[in-house]
């Protein structure tokens, strides 16, 4: 006796499936299709043969699962959620090969919600009903409309977006934020009739000697940048025009600060994941790096960098 249930009007020719999973009524689950652990597959389900689920995926109804699907463990896929692998189909003529599209661990598909073929959808990332996905979606990212862009991220403070995390309180220079070693600070501001002036002085406002700097700015505003961590450079962000969130992240937490004006200036120590996002239209970030430019010092993998976090621990 198999130690998986399929319902008297489902249809299993598969017998890849791993315990406690439940195949329900009218799914059919094609021969070569792979399924594990206490998964849920609701009723009208269709799963084709190179298809790959993890353990404890739940398949909500209406949901067509085809070829070159790879799902990680803790995922949920939403009523009628679209999954293709072939970005030019047409009748009767067949792609070489085809297209993988990747479900990593934790994520959630929201119902209606269409990916288009080729896409990653990271860890534990979240795509809003209806949505359309065409493009890679990042790690704890939460991302919504046609086409998806995101909006917020997991986990990150749980605050209102326009809120700033952190208001630097009078006559303070630095707060600690939520997360490991990174730091809000206020630098000088001087306002008098003939303009303002901010100012701050490396290692007592900043707290590194910077051999580097950088300026982002004509940003969609929908856009993202960061999306790494640093082995070992050291970072200070000011944004001298307009705004821009940042979302920092130590592996086990993450918090949201909007820098919006020209005297805060956020700290980002080695080991942070860093992303920012919600730039205006104006915005002109300046970043201060505690070293000269090296690819080497990336970490552009939110996995490798989760798991050289647990070595460090």
């Amino acid at each position: 006796m198999s130690d998986y249930f399929v319902h008297p009007q489902g249809l299993s020719e598969s017998k890849t499936i791993g315990a406690r999973t439940r195949v329900w009524a009218f799914a059919h689950v094609l021969p070569g299709a792979r399924i594990g652990t206490d998964c849920n597959i609701c009723d009208h389900v269709f799963v084709e043969n190179d298809v790959v689920l993890g353990d404890r995926v739940t398949v909500k109804s209406g949901v067509q699962l085809w070829d070159g699907l790879r799902v990680g463990d803790d995922v949920f896929i939403g009523p009628n959620a679209t999954f293709s692998n072939d970005k030019y189909p047409q009748s009767k003529k067949y792609q070489d090969k085809v297209l993988q599209t990747h479900i990593a661990t934790g994520a959630s598909i929201g119902s209606g919600a269409n990916i288009l073929p080729g896409l990653k959808i990271g860890a534990r990332a979240m795509v809003g009903a209806g949505s359309v996905v065409t493009r890679d979606v990042p790690p704890r990212a939460i991302v919504s409309g046609n086409p998806a862009r995101i909006v917020g991220y997991v986990d990150a403070t749980g605050r209102p977006a326009v809120e700033r995390p952190h208001a630097v309180p009078a006559g303070a220079t630095k707060v600690d934020t939520g997360v490991r070693g990174v730091t809000l600070h206020r630098m000088v501001l001087v306002e008098d009739l003939r303009g303002t002036l901010s100012a701050g002085e490396f290692e007592s406002h900043v707290p590194f000697v910077p051999r580097r700097y950088f300026m982002v700015f004509d940003v969609p505003g929908k856009d993202v940048r960061g999306e790494h961590a640093h082995r070992a450079c050291h970072q200070f962000l000011v944004c001298v025009r307009g705004s821009v969130a940042v979302v920092s992240d130590d592996g086990h937490g993450s918090e949201e600060v909007t820098l919006d004006a020209p005297n805060l200036g956020l700290y980002l120590p080695p080991m942070i994941w860093a992303t920012q996002y919600k730039y205006s239209s104006d915005a002109l970030l300046l970043v201060f790096a505690s070293d000269h430019y090296d690819a080497a010092d990336y970490i552009r993998d939110y996995d490798e960098f989760l798991a050289l976090v647990s070595k460090r621990a």
